[in-house]
Formats: structure tokens, sequence, C-alpha cells
């Protein structure tokens, strides 16, 4: 049997994982200026008076999915023990120059107790890379689902990559369910006056377009088209978002999403879907992308709605205001991703068998 060529999802998790560390470490981007200090100061900095085990912690834990990925992204160029090092030495190198440009950050304090925890973290996923990042790559279990579940090719990967990145997206409670590609601050965009009416049409629109959109491209990632399959990966989202209210906002609001405009939406949505994994592959990238517009304009023309926003009220983001940062800057871009996957050339009819 013909060996398959390697394939670059680990390093598409690594460099995509990589970014969303070097978005949250210098959100919220603004305010640059140079304080007159040595940039290096923080290295000789004494012990913070003010710590907590939360952040000690958060700072390990960030870094070990980056030293786990890079592991198997070049253990094929490298080797084994020279991609464990390599990647300990670039979360670590990664994590000095984010602490270094935090200094030129007025929102930002650069810490070298950040920064030994970065790259005690970075080892620890290393080192952990080592016994279990095969998985990812040739022989492991999670490849060789991979295989059995994906079709084989680069745009494959990268439409993993970017169902990953949508599922990061509903952890923000603010967005409305599926809904990606906000970009009304950036752009200064009018809302529509709020009824009760009015937002219930949005909602619904922005849930049923979501469900078509990402319900297709996780169709067209599909090697064995089973709807039963589908129908629970689609289920994942919505824990998803359950959770994230229940954990970032109160326990008491899991499921304030759960509204007659976002049922319906969702009705919609799967109706639609089922009905268009029927049509052939260029037909579904089309309605794909249309689903996608379709929502993406309706985000930015949803009203503002008061009973959202009260019992949003009570979310302390707190340690996790560069996480929700994080997961805003994801859906806003997410659509504009996804068209340029569904863009990507797909091979010929049977080359995936």
């Amino acid at each position: 049997m013909t060996r398959r060529p390697h394939s670059p999802l680990a390093l598409y998790l690594a460099a995509a994982y990589a970014l969303l560390i070097v978005y949250a470490s210098l959100h919220p981007f603004s305010g640059w200026r140079d304080n007159g200090a040595p940039p290096f100061a923080f290295l000789e900095a004494a012990w913070p008076r003010y710590y907590t085990g939360f952040d000690l912690a958060a700072n390990v834990l960030a870094y070990i999915p980056l030293g786990f990925l890079f592991v198997p992204a070049l253990q094929a160029r490298l080797g084994i023990a020279a991609a464990a090092l390599t990647a300990a030495l670039a979360g670590a190198g990664l994590a000095l120059g984010l602490e270094t440009l935090q200094n030129f950050l007025p929102s930002r304090v650069p810490s070298n107790i950040d920064l030994a925890c970065n790259g005690i973290g970075a080892m620890i996923g290393a080192a952990a890379g080592m016994n279990w990042g095969r998985e990812l790559i040739d022989g492991g279990r999670l490849h060789r689902l991979r295989v059995h579940l994906v079709v084989h090719g680069p745009a494959a990967d990268f439409g993993l990559v970017l169902l990953g990145l949508w599922l990061l997206a509903q952890f923000n409670p603010e967005l409305l369910l599926f809904g990606t590609g906000d970009l009304r601050a950036l752009l200064e965009l009018p809302a529509l006056p709020y009824s009760a009416e009015r937002f219930a049409v949005i909602e619904a629109g922005v849930a049923a377009g979501g469900t078509l959109a990402a319900g297709l491209i996780c169709w067209s990632l599909l090697r064995l088209h089973s709807r039963a399959l589908l129908a629970l990966l689609l289920l994942a989202p919505l824990a998803i978002k359950a959770f994230a209210n229940a954990v970032l906002v109160n326990a008491a609001q899991f499921a304030q999403w759960i509204t007659p405009g976002n049922m319906a939406g969702l009705a919609v949505g799967a109706g639609a879907l089922l009905a268009a994994t029927h049509l052939p592959q260029l037909a579904q990238r089309i309605v794909a992308a249309l689903a996608l517009l379709f929502a993406t304009a309706l985000v930015n023309l949803a009203p503002e709605n008061p009973y959202l926003t009260a019992a949003l009220a009570v979310w302390q983001q707190g340690h996790f205001l560069n996480f929700n940062g994080l997961t805003k800057l994801v859906s806003s871009l997410w659509p504009f991703a996804a068209l340029s996957y569904l863009m990507l050339p797909r091979p010929r009819q049977g080359e995936n068998a």
C-alpha cells in the first residue's frame, strides 16, 4: 500500500495556537509607547508582592499545548529529540519576545515570573510531545482516526483547524449563537433599533445561517458521509455555549441562549443542512458561502439586546479578560477564513477513497 505523505495538520495547529498566544499576550494592541525603561529590566525584578496560584497555573498551562504541538510539527524534519528541544526553546523564546513587547503597552506589565511559568509550560508540553505527539502524525490513534473519518489533503487539515477555531469562538457568551464576523466596533457600523420581534428574527437568521455554513464545512471534511455523525458533531458547540455561560457568567445563566429565536434558527438551519447534503460538492460550497455571508450581514445589523446585556452584567471577566478578547477576535475573523477555505481547490471525486 502506498504510504501517504506527511500531514501538515500538526504544523497548522501549532502555528494557529502560537498566533492565539500572541494576540492574548498583547491584547488590546493599543497605546503603544516607549516608557524609557530598559526593555529587559523586568528579568531582574524581585518576586512580585501580589500574585495568585491561578496566574501561575494559567501561565504554565497556556504554553503546554504550544510545546506539545511543535514536537510533531517538527519531528519529521528534525527527529524526536531535536524537535522536543526546539519546541521548548521556541516556546520560551516566544514568551520572552512577548513579555519584552509588553513594556510598550500601557495596559500590560512584563513579568519574569510569567516568563518562567511560560517556559516551564513549553518544556512540559515538549516532553509530553515526545511521548504522545506521534498521535497527531503517522501511526498514532488520533492520526488513524483522522484518516478514517476525514478526507485527505492540506485543505482538509486547514478545515479541521478552522472548525477548531469556530468551536473556540463559541466560548464567548456575548456573541449570538453561531454569530461570527462582527465588525461593528472596527468599522463603526450602526445597529438597527431594538424591538423584540426584530431581534428574534435576526437571532433566528444568524443561528440558521451559522448552522448551515458550519455544518456544510464539517460535511465537506467527512470521509464517511454519516448524517448521524454530523448531527453529533454539531451538538459540540451547543455544549460549549452552555458551559461558557455557566463558567464565565453564572451557573444560573447556562441556558440563557435557549431562546425561541435560536431554537427556530437551529431547526431551520438543520433542515436546510439535511437537504443541502444531497447537493453536488460544488453546490454545497456555494450554499455554505452564501449562508456564511447572510449570517455575517445579520450579525452586523443585530440590535443590542437589553435583556442579554442585563444578563451579562454579572459577568466578571477578571482573569478571563484576555481569553474573552481572544474569542472575540477569532469570532470576528472566522467567516473570512472560512470563505478562503471554501474557495480552495478540491481533489477529484474518488481521490480520497
